[in-house]
């Protein structure tokens, strides 16, 4: 399926606070693409953006599906789902007093999901293993990493397009962090998603990105069109690499 994302010119905050300035953009079908950066910077405000819950100040943000360009910034957040556009939110927004399973079954609430039940949830256990014997349990009760493998299973039950991950490292030990990125990594490969995420593990992101960019106070500050330009790039090594620009 030909998508793209493209975001232009795009100013964004909340009030008197500007938290994106200028920023510009793309994804592609099938990639995995990076946006980088510390707490504060702007990535999340950018992931809302795209998901309908913060309206841009100025700039466009469309997404393009078989040739039809859809303006992400004129439509609901329902419509924007509708579209196949799914956020995995940072700190995973669970319902804790849910169910796995019920968590699960929210996730499909788009029309074009719910013709596909079964399929996706064989998908996200297919996915996540764990999650099968754990499908009675309170998602509130789970381990952070569990919680977050169902966050992006949940997000995989509404047949995305384009699947937003904003910080999905945030509160995981090492290991899980390492864990939860190859899975992010294997659905890319394995169902060919579209993915776009936020991340300020640099190292843990460029495992499984094609590209990325580099946001610092809410401007991009770095594009770059393969993970070895994002290596070598004298502001990469002097804010991730411990390297003197």
């Amino acid at each position: 399926m030909a998508l793209s994302l493209a975001i232009k010119d795009l100013d964004a905050g909340y009030g008197a606070v500007k938290a994106l300035r200028g920023v510009s953009l793309h994804v592609e079908a099938g990639e995995t693409v990076a946006l980088l950066g510390t707490n504060g910077n702007g990535k999340s405000t950018l992931m809302k953006c795209v998901a309908g819950l913060v309206r841009p100040e100025r700039g466009s943000v469309s997404l393009t599906i078989d040739g039809t360009t859809h303006d992400l910034a004129r439509l609901s957040t329902e419509a924007i789902v509708d579209l196949g556009v799914a956020l995995v939110p940072e700190g995973r927004r669970l319902f804790p007093k849910l169910t796995v399973l019920e968590n699960l079954m929210l996730g499909a609430f788009r029309k074009a999901a719910r013709q596909n039940i079964d399929r996706n949830l064989a998908l996200a256990f297919e996915a996540f293993p764990a999650l099968k014997g754990l499908q009675s349990q309170l998602a509130g009760t789970m381990s952070g990493g569990q919680q977050q493998m169902l966050a992006i299973a949940r997000a995989l039950m509404s047949s995305p397009r384009l699947l937003l991950i904003d910080e999905p490292s945030v509160g995981l030990s090492p290991l899980l962090v390492s864990q939860t990125i190859a899975k992010i990594g294997e659905l890319n490969q394995h169902l060919g998603l579209t993915v776009l995420m936020a991340e300020q593990n640099f190292n843990q992101a460029i495992r499984i990105a094609d590209r990325g960019y580099i946001i610092v106070h809410g401007e991009i500050v770095v594009a770059a069109d393969s993970v070895d330009e994002l290596r070598g790039n004298d502001i990469v090594k002097r804010l991730y690499l411990g390297g003197v620009a």
